[in-house]
């Protein structure tokens, strides 16, 4: 695979479903990334809290939580991210309504164009 511009890119993955997690994992990997997987909200809570990311994608449904705090912790660190969602971006709350989205189940050239895009590629 190995797409242009995310070589050594840091990617915090944030998904629930541990299939699904797999599949982003090596698609991102795959492409030179260098992955942290969180499949809890206080996991990627943590992780945008210690490590030092260039980008995140973010399973908007957690269980019975959302990732809609982890997005407003990107936000304030100003690291770019996107939703992934099996719904419309429709589906996304308030002020993140507009925000960039890739549908589940990933399409891995949609993820990595996705990741691409949120790096400003």
């Amino acid at each position: 695979m190995g797409e242009v511009g995310l070589d050594g890119v840091r990617v915090l993955l944030v998904e629930d479903e541990s299939l699904v997690a797999m599949l982003g994992e090596d698609v991102l990997t795959e492409a030179g990334c260098s992955v942290t997987v969180a499949m809890r909200l206080s996991d990627a809570l943590h992780a945008v809290d210690q490590g030092d990311l260039d980008v995140a994608i973010l399973d908007v449904n957690l269980g019975n939580e959302t990732s809609y705090p982890v997005a407003e912790r990107l936000t304030q660190r100003d690291i770019p991210f996107v939703f992934a969602t099996g719904y419309a971006a429709a589906g996304l709350a308030g002020g993140f309504a507009t925000h960039r989205c890739v549908q589940k189940p990933y399409d891995p050239s949609q993820l990595l164009a996705a990741a691409r895009a949120a790096l400003g590629g």
